[in-house]
């Protein structure tokens, strides 16, 4: 017979701060919010003094590379790069020269990434000959070593090409059975040169797994809005709205007036959501001009402390900061939609039910030292608690084993 899981106690937060700056008590039941400045108390109510700290829903990295980060190990030096295809040499460079397993590297960058509070993440793995399925192996051995703490999907990623690579097919299709989650795709035509057969290969295959498909598009002007628009068709000819999904989209970014509102509407009317990383020189998409026209949008934190980046640290309160400097964000109702699209557009990608601090939502929140929402975003506080499920998982930035 199973051994039942332990029953999760009640916790009550007191002096919580609401994002509509009032002051109240949270009570926390079975995992969910229960209710606010309850009248009665569940018989042995653990009390929690918030200390007035602003609740936040946790946030999501929809966009991550966590098989290539150097995190907690030696400082890693950058090559010189001045193409994509430079920085994928590179990038295969480092990596054979790694010692830490992939597991113990990946593991330490999410146990910061949870200490700041992050919920999930999306994490995007190379598949390649040259790597065989080692980095699926390790990421998902060091996600199911928190599977308490992190809800975590794996994308199988083509980064050195898929049909220019011969023998990434066969392992992209190997992959999902030994932990992927994810169909991955990489610039049909800037570095496959095949449109078509890039995208017949990955919808087939997403369709035959009934997963769903994330596709990093760099290639901007014509060519990328070209792909936008095959994938958005073939989202639709497939039944896959909703599942499919557009990393970077620089072409999409770099649309204003006309050519914005047209292709929102396309993406938006075929399901396609897209996720920014709101990368330093790289066009950045704008939750301005992009979820009113009803598209999805999700902030991921691409590349941690790599062979590509010296930058990037896990923290999705500081990615939205980042997002909303890079959109010029100033008024309260623009800092917000960045944060928005941080935690509620990042929790819909990944088909996690929402948690807005409503009554009945998941209890995965952070406590931070800000009056208001806005002032989260601008001034990136580390979580004095991040909760998840009701229980606390860190506190100041450091996880409570």
């Amino acid at each position: 017979m199973a051994t039942p899981a332990p029953a999760r106690p009640h916790v009550l937060f007191t002096a919580v701060r609401r994002a509509d700056g009032r002051t109240c008590d949270l009570l926390v039941s079975e995992g969910r919010i229960a209710a606010y400045d309850p009248a009665e108390l569940p018989e042995g109510c653990v009390t929690v003094d918030a200390r007035g700290a602003l609740a936040l829903p946790s946030p999501v990295d929809a966009h991550i590379h966590p098989d290539k980060s150097a995190w907690g190990g030696p400082w890693l030096s950058r090559e010189p790069a001045d193409t994509l295809r430079d920085l994928i040499e590179g990038d295969v460079r480092a990596r054979t020269a790694f010692t830490d397993p992939v597991a113990e590297r990946v593991g330490a960058l999410m146990d910061r990434a949870i200490a700041r509070g992050t919920r999930a993440m999306r994490a995007h793995v190379d598949v390649a000959p040259v790597h065989g399925l080692s980095g699926v192996h390790g990421v998902r051995a060091a996600a199911d070593a928190r599977k308490d703490l992190i809800d975590v999907q794996i994308v199988a990623f083509p980064q050195l090409g898929l049909l220019s690579e011969p023998g990434t097919a066969e392992l992209m299709e190997q992959a999902l059975s030994e932990g992927a989650d994810v169909v991955g795709g990489l610039d049909p035509i800037g570095i496959d040169g095949d449109m078509e057969g890039q995208l017949d290969f990955v919808f087939g295959l997403a369709a035959r797994k009934a997963v769903p498909l994330d596709i990093h598009l760099h290639d901007a002007g014509p060519a990328g809005i070209r792909q936008v628009t095959e994938i958005a068709r073939r989202a639709v000819a497939a039944g896959m709205q909703g599942q499919v999904t557009l990393g970077h989209a620089f072409a999409v970014a770099e649309l204003d007036g006309a050519g914005n509102e047209s292709v929102a509407a396309l993406l938006a009317g075929a399901g396609v959501s897209l996720v920014t990383c709101a990368l330093g020189g790289d066009p950045v998409l704008d939750p301005a001009r992009l979820t009113p026209h009803g598209v999805r949008l999700a902030v991921g934190s691409d590349g941690v402390r790599d062979a590509w980046t010296p930058f990037g640290d896990g923290d999705m309160i500081a990615r939205a900061h980042l997002l909303a400097y890079r959109t010029d964000a100033r008024t309260d109702a623009e800092l917000a939609a960045c944060y928005e699209a941080v935690a509620q557009g990042g929790a819909a990608l990944l088909g996690l039910p929402a948690s807005r601090l409503e009554t009945g939502d998941p209890a995965d929140f952070v406590l931070v030292a800000a009056g208001s929402l806005p002032e989260a975003v601008v001034d990136r506080p580390v979580p004095s608690m991040v909760v998840r499920e009701g229980r606390i998982i860190a506190r100041e930035g450091r996880l409570v084993r």
